[in-house]
C-alpha cells in the first residue's frame, strides 16, 4: 500500500470480518490483513488534524468508517469511506446496522451528569 503507519485510537472489526481480525496485539500489516471496518479518533486538541489529514490517511486505507469524537462539545463527525478515494458524512453508521450517532452523543452528554451503568441502562432502552 505504500503507508508506513496509522494508530488510531480506537478500531473494530464488526460481525464476520472479525474472523479476519489479527489475533494480536501487534502492529496490523495492511499488505496482510483486512482494514478495520470502523476506526474512531478522539479528539481533544487535534480536532482539525484528525477532521482533515487523519480523514484522507483512512480514506487512503480504506476502513469503512470513520468517527472522531469532539470531547470538547461532545458532538461526532462520522464518515463512510468511499470504494474510491473519498468519504461522506454520515448520521448513521451502516457498519453497526444503522446506529444513530445522534443517540451516541446524547449518550456522551448525559455521561457529565450520571455513572456509566445508568448510561448503559438508558442506552440499551432507546435501543429497544
Amino acid at each position: 500500500m505504500g503507508i508506513r503507519e496509522c494508530q488510531p485510537d480506537i478500531s473494530y472489526y464488526v460481525g464476520d470480518r472479525t474472523q479476519n481480525a489479527p489475533q494480536s496485539i501487534a502492529i496490523v500489516d495492511l499488505d496482510e490483513s483486512l482494514p478495520t471496518d470502523i476506526v474512531i479518533e478522539i479528539a481533544d486538541t487535534s480536532l482539525g488534524y484528525d477532521l482533515g489529514a487523519k480523514r484522507l490517511l483512512y480514506e487512503e486505507v480504506r476502513v469503512g468508517e470513520y468517527w472522531v469524537i469532539d470531547v470538547q462539545n461532545m458532538k461526532i463527525t462520522a464518515f463512510r469511506i468511499l470504494q474510491g478515494l473519498g468519504s461522506e458524512r454520515i448520521t448513521e453508521s451502516s457498519v453497526l446496522g444503522g446506529l444513530r450517532l445522534s443517540l451516541l452523543e446524547e449518550a456522551l452528554q448525559r455521561s457529565r451528569e450520571i455513572d456509566n451503568s445508568q448510561i448503559g441502562s438508558w442506552f440499551m432502552e432507546q435501543l429497544g
